[in-house]
């Protein structure tokens, strides 16, 4: 059984992280399948949003247990933080919306891919925190900035210096996560807002995380952003979408 698990169902990717025995550890070779995996989810057209997620935990982060071999020196830990660096970008970059399902430990590295992830739902029992400092190292640039843009400064550095874990609902009050809803109801959640964002145009969704990541590091438009409304205006969602509120029915994205 792989420890990384991609199922396609209903327009929906789900890839799961399933190395239960190890509270869902990414180990360098799991870190280095992601972006292979993530690729598969960009060339498929029928897959509108991506889940990520684990069970009985989200992932308490690397594991550690090899970092005497992959992580020895500074050069073999270079490599490994370019691997790690890797599949994040992958994520983040992929122009399709991606949800985040957090219950148990979303721990260090496995906080990094949620915070890679557009939207995080966290069952009430989750807990999180980001614990370099536990182990004597300096959180990737990119993990920082993603941090920095989530929670904010302040409580950046209280993660960052701390490595103490917090509640969901600490996690919730400080923009770490989107939503929290009772464990039980996790899945239901997800699934929902997956629909929800599963049939709206598609022209508007991927859209809309274009600008947005565009927007968290430059305001000025360029010929890119405007052609991403010229193609919208062109495109047959658009058309979709006025013909349906002229006749007073729902929209077909489909």
């Amino acid at each position: 059984m792989s420890a990384l698990e991609l199922t396609v169902s209903g327009g929906v990717a789900t890839l799961r992280i399933n190395r239960p025995e190890k509270r869902n550890a990414m180990t360098s070779e799991m870190w280095r399948q992601v972006p292979s995996l993530i690729a598969s989810v960009a060339a498929d057209d029928a897959v509108r949003v991506l889940v990520l997620t684990g069970e009985p935990h989200f992932s308490a982060g690397a594991d550690i247990g090899e970092f005497g071999r992959v992580r020895s020196d500074p050069a073999r830990g270079r490599a490994y933080d370019a691997v790690v660096e890797e599949a994040e970008q992958a994520l983040t970059r992929l122009g399709k919306p991606t949800i985040a399902a957090v219950r148990g430990y979303c721990i260090g590295g496995g906080c990094e891919l949620a915070l890679a992830c557009d939207l995080r739902v966290a069952a009430a029992g989750a807990r999180f925190a980001i614990t370099p400092a536990k182990v004597g190292l300096v959180y990737s640039l990119t993990g920082v900035q993603r941090l920095v843009d989530t929670v904010g400064p302040a409580w950046a550095k209280q993660l960052l210096f701390t490595a103490e874990q917090i509640s969901a609902s600490t996690a919730e009050r400080i923009g770490l996560v989107n939503e929290v809803v009772p464990d039980d109801r996790l899945a239901d959640r997800v699934s929902a807002l997956a629909a929800s964002i599963r049939h709206g145009a598609r022209t508007s969704v991927t859209g809309a995380k274009f600008l947005v990541e565009r927007l968290a590091r430059s305001a000025v438009p360029d010929a890119a952003t405007a052609a991403l409304y010229d193609q919208a205006y062109s495109g047959a969602d658009y058309a979709e979408g006025v013909a349906a509120f002229l006749e007073k029915r729902p929209p077909s994205f489909d």
